[in-house]
Parts: C-alpha cells; sequence; structure tokens
C-alpha cells in the first residue's frame, strides 16, 4: 500500500506565513504539522512507501525537509509542475499526476497533509481490510451549517456507504466526511478515468463523491477526533493546544 500526501496547495487563506512556505511543514511544537502524521503512517506495516504530490513552488523545500528524516519507509517527492494558485492543477488531478508518473498500481491511502489527527491510521487500514472494499472516513457532526460545507454520507447497519453528498443544503444524516481515503487497486481503473468522466478535480472529496456512485464503499467512523488547519486562527490554536 502506497501513503499519497496531497500538499500541492497554496494555503491562501493563511496568508504570508505560507507565500512562500508550504502549509504541512509549518511547525507544532517541536514537529511538523505532515511530520506529525508522517510519525503514524511510517508505522504501519502495510506501508511500502510515502509520496507526497506537491507544486512546483514548494517542492524544494520538500527536497530539502526530506533529508533530515529517517523514515523506514521511502519518501518520493512529487512535483506537478504548477506555480501559482491560480494555475493549480486540483486534489483529484494532482492524485492522478502521482499515479501516472510514478506507475502506481498499489492500494492507496490518500490523506490531506493540514490535520493533526488523535487516532492511528493502522485502524482504518485494518477496517478496509476486514471490508475488502475501498473506503472513506466519517465522523458524527451535529452542526447542521458545518455539515453544509463538507461531504456527508448515509451508511447502512454494516457501514457501507448507500449515498454521498458534497456541501448538501439539507443534509440527510451527521455523518461528515474528513479527507482520508483508501483505494484498493480493484478500483484504480475508476479512479484512473474519474475526472474524464466528470469527477471534480478541485476537492480530494470530489473523488470519494465519484467513487461511492461506481464502486462499494464503506465509512469508518473515527475512534478519536482530529484538527482541522485551514486558517491563521487554527494554526496559531494548534500551536497553542497541541505545540506545548
Amino acid at each position: 500500500m502506497k501513503d499519497i500526501v496531497i500538499a500541492a496547495g497554496y494555503a491562501t487563506r493563511l496568508g504570508e506565513l505560507t507565500k512562500n512556505f508550504p502549509k504541512p511543514l509549518l511547525k507544532i511544537g517541536e514537529n511538523t504539522i505532515l511530520g506529525r502524521m508522517l510519525d503514524d503512517i511510517d508505522r504501519i506495516p502495510e506501508i511500502d512507501e510515502h509520496i507526497i504530490i506537491t507544486n512546483h513552488k514548494f517542492a524544494g523545500i520538500f527536497e530539502d525537509w526530506k533529508k533530515d528524516l529517517h523514515y523506514s519507509k521511502p519518501i518520493s517527492i512529487v512535483d506537478d509542475g504548477t506555480g501559482t494558485n491560480d494555475t493549480r492543477l486540483g486534489a483529484v488531478c494532482d492524485l492522478l499526476y502521482a499515479m501516472d508518473k510514478l506507475h502506481i498500481d498499489d492500494d492507496l491511502l490518500v490523506v490531506a497533509a493540514d490535520n493533526l489527527l488523535f487516532f492511528s491510521f493502522q485502524e482504518f487500514v485494518n477496517f478496509a481490510k476486514e471490508k475488502q472494499t475501498s473506503c472513506i472516513m466519517c465522523h458524527e457532526q451535529p452542526s447542521i451549517e458545518k455539515l453544509q460545507r463538507t461531504g456527508v454520507v448515509e451508511l447502512d447497519a454494516n457501514n457501507k456507504v448507500l449515498g454521498m453528498e458534497e456541501k448538501p443544503q439539507v443534509p440527510k444524516s451527521h455523518w461528515a466526511v474528513p479527507p482520508f481515503y483508501i483505494y484498493l487497486k480493484k478500483d484504480l481503473d475508476w479512479v484512473r478515468h474519474s475526472v474524464e468522466n466528470g469527477c471534480g478535480k478541485d476537492a480530494p472529496g470530489n473523488l470519494a463523491h465519484y467513487m461511492v456512485e461506481h464502486t462499494t464503499m464503506h465509512a469508518w467512523p473515527m475512534s478519536a477526533g482530529r484538527f482541522d488547519i485551514g486558517s491563521l486562527d487554527t494554526y496559531y490554536e494548534a500551536v497553542e493546544k497541541y505545540g506545548k
């Protein structure tokens, strides 16, 4: 299984902090946001490589960061060739670009690089092995307002995904979908042809929505919380809460 980190965005909401520096490499205490995530993923026996897809503007910074790492699994940095927020490929196209460039034909763990997690991805991998399907994560979200800004899934009693909506005005459940996914090798043809068949390009949730409509998927209810770093305020809050 390959660990693919989507890290090609420009984090414009963080202003000067990320004008010339990638958000995933911002420090939280002595570690980076991405480093905290890789510390966990690197321990998963099924993972045999970390692949970080970034943009041309930040690729050199990731390469320099990589030199000081000592993970047990190799790390590959993929430059998507873009240099500005206006020319970005979008998360789904970045994933397809990395798959094509590195000729990837393995099970995939696909993660966004701007979250602090309070559980292990090993649990997610175990869930996918049990279900033998591609999988998404979910968590209960009581706020209708927040559900209207994210992906929302309906599940049956066995956590099979019955349907998914992006940013629904009238959510059909309280199960929100964070940006973490497992796509099994047997489903990669659906992934590869997703954009040409009408899948949205920008958010990673676009691909999950597309996949739910084309193959059987299950959703793993997160066993603990996460902290999404999406703005200057949330970054400084994370530093204050978790950087001590």
